[in-house]
């Protein structure tokens, strides 16, 4: 074993990964929600209107220790974070390729909108959402109860209708905004 994997298990050990990386990262997105939302409000200091921080942080400090406290959230989070990293890895390795073939500019290689764009933010969303139910336990529900059902009849018709409500959405899209924007 070398030193630097000994390092990482003193770390685990020590509850690094635990409870001090979880409660920094809850900690910084409440904190950050907070402020930019101004939900608790705002004072004025030499003319000028700013939030109140010491609330903001009380609050993100008792979310985050909450959180830290439950162990099952923890591994939540551990569980989709590493997973979403992977996807994550998987977009910017195809930017990367796809990069390669277009010519540079100072602003640098960007998605525009189109669909190509909206087709990444769909696959996004969707690996999402499947990383959180995985890390749940949700998916594997649901998976089981498809296939412990797959030849009951109402499986089949609920697969049906969200197949004609998708035919449905994607014939009656409206192309005006299209047109809209070519002019």
């Amino acid at each position: 074993m070398s030193v630097f994997s000994e390092s990482i298990d003193f770390l685990v050990k020590l509850g690094i990964y635990d409870v001090v990386l979880p409660f920094l990262l809850v900690f910084t997105i409440v904190f950050a929600i907070l402020e930019k939302t101004k939900i608790l409000g705002t004072e004025k200091v030499k003319d000028a209107e700013v939030t109140k921080k010491n609330l903001n942080a009380m609050i993100a400090f008792v979310m985050a220790f909450f959180v830290v406290a439950s162990t099952q959230i923890v591994a939540v989070i551990n569980k989709s974070l590493s997973q979403i990293f992977l996807v994550l890895m998987l977009f910017i390795s195809f930017l990367m390729l796809a990069g390669s073939f277009h010519q540079q500019t100072k602003e640098g290689f960007f998605l525009d909108k189109g669909p190509w764009r909206s087709a990444f933010m769909a696959v996004t969303a969707i690996a999402i959402v499947a990383i959180f139910l995985n890390a749940v336990g949700w998916l594997d529900l649901f998976y089981n109860y498809l296939r412990d059902n797959w030849n009951k009849s109402y499986v089949a018709a609920v697969i049906f209708v969200i197949l004609i409500i998708g035919f449905m959405v994607f014939i009656t899209k409206d192309s005006s905004k299209k047109d809209d924007k070519k002019d």
